[in-house]
């Protein structure tokens, strides 16, 4: 029994010819798909039938995967690693730039007058020296000196007028004459004497503008330096103070006097 199936599997061997064509087309589909899960053979199959069919696969097998093998070669696997590419790191958003703000350049416009005492209430007008060419800054108990206040600018003016006296005065008039040179105009006035002793006038007459200071009866201004201003806007430029001029007239013990003179830049 056994040589007879032993001779009939070298028969059948030997009488195998492959199909090169179809056993590489069946390893290149198995290589590319998942394998094929075959159904185990049944148990109730006849051993001698088994062993057969098991011998004769054998045989092809190991015919096929000879002429297989020299045909289907693995290639090497490959030595290049892929790697992810990097994560760029965050690019740090620079600091906002602060640019300040430009500062607005202030206007010109008009200085602003030295504090001065509460304004005197214009009244009208009272008689008023009589200014004349020449210039006398004493008589007798007075003395005087007319200048233009260093805080003057191209815009505004101020006239200062000093005057001394070594006895009491019973009567005092005080007089600023501004020569209209463009666009003078008055900003205030205030002496160094009590405003209440005094009627204060400004007025504009004949192209000059006034500032007149009148002692009232029964007050005395005392011994000692006094000072009376007068402020006023002008035309934009230097401004010739070569018409402006200022006069006293005053009664002490001593019997009347009178100064007057122009006004000068402040010593």
């Amino acid at each position: 029994m056994n040589e007879h199936i032993t001779r009939q599997l070298r028969e059948a061997a030997e009488a195998h010819r492959p199909d090169r064509a179809r056993i590489l087309a069946r390893v290149e589909r198995g290589a590319a798909g998942p394998p094929v899960r075959h159904r185990a053979p049944s148990f109730v199959r006849s051993w001698p039938r088994a062993a057969l069919a098991g011998l004769a696969t054998a045989g092809v097998l190991a015919t096929g995967g000879l002429a297989v093998a020299g045909i289907v070669r693995t290639p090497p696997p490959s030595d290049t690693v892929t790697t992810a590419p990097a994560s760029p790191l965050p690019t740090k958003n620079p600091s906002p730039t602060v640019t300040p703000s430009p500062t607005p350049s202030a206007a010109p416009g008009t200085v602003a007058p030295l504090p001065v005492p509460a304004p005197a209430t214009t009244t009208p007008g009272s008689p008023r020296p009589t200014p004349s060419a020449s210039s006398r800054p004493v008589n007798g108990s007075l003395w005087s000196e007319g200048s233009i206040d260093s805080h003057s600018t191209v815009y505004w003016a101020q006239h200062n007028l000093v005057l001394k006296t070594t006895q009491p005065l019973t009567s005092l008039t005080v007089e600023l004459r501004i020569a209209q040179t463009g666009e003078v105009r008055d900003t205030g006035n205030w002496r160094t004497l009590p405003s209440e002793d005094f009627t204060v006038t400004v007025q504009e007459s004949g192209g000059v503008l006034v500032y007149r200071w009148v002692l009232k009866p029964g007050r005395t201004v005392p011994v000692g330096q006094h000072e009376f201003a007068g402020q006023f806007n002008h035309a934009t430029g230097v401004r010739s103070a070569a018409n402006d001029s200022y006069r006293v007239d005053a009664q002490s013990v001593g019997g009347p006097a009178s100064v007057w003179g122009g006004f000068g830049p402040a010593g």
